[in-house]
């Protein structure tokens, strides 16, 4: 039989530490964290306040580190980002605070970039197929409707 560790208050203070230093996290994945770690309600609370007066945990650069990170690689649209903060209870305020991480420029420059690259790369011949896997590809990374029906309008007249 598996028997589950269990940890002192300091153990897991200096484990969450560790997890929050490595990574940028928010308060939904240190308290699941500390669930897993089967933590009692009080010793969660303690560690969680003591990580927020020690600067290990924060919202906003959670957030805005999120944003630029998911924006730069995956190349995802402010509407998926806003989603996945959501998901993470991030609050709307922190929100649009991290969305404006995302210079106009560069957003525009991404979604035509990877719009283009993308319906270079379908080899759909049914024009039509090809208007809605394209759609599909774009809507799908969040990027905002009228944009993406704007592009397909301009490569596929």
């Amino acid at each position: 039989m598996y028997l589950q560790k269990t940890y002192t208050v300091d153990e897991a203070q200096k484990r969450l530490e560790r997890y929050c230093a490595y990574q940028e996290r928010c308060h939904k994945e240190v308290t699941q964290k500390l669930y897993e770690m089967k933590m009692i309600p009080e010793a969660r609370d303690q560690i969680i306040v003591h990580l927020l007066q020690h600067n290990f945990l924060n919202e906003e650069r959670f957030a805005k580190t999120f944003v630029r990170g998911k924006f730069r690689i995956k190349k995802w649209g402010k509407q998926r980002l806003q989603l996945e903060l959501k998901r993470k209870d991030i609050n709307k305020t922190i929100i649009s605070i991290a969305l404006k991480e995302i210079i106009d420029e560069d957003y525009y420059d991404t979604f035509n970039t990877l719009a283009e690259k993308k319906f270079d790369s379908l080899r759909e011949t049914n024009l039509q197929k090809k208007r809605k896997k394209l759609a599909d590809y774009l809507l799908y990374r969040g990027w905002e409707s009228h944009l993406v029906y704007d592009k397909i309008r301009a490569l596929i007249p």
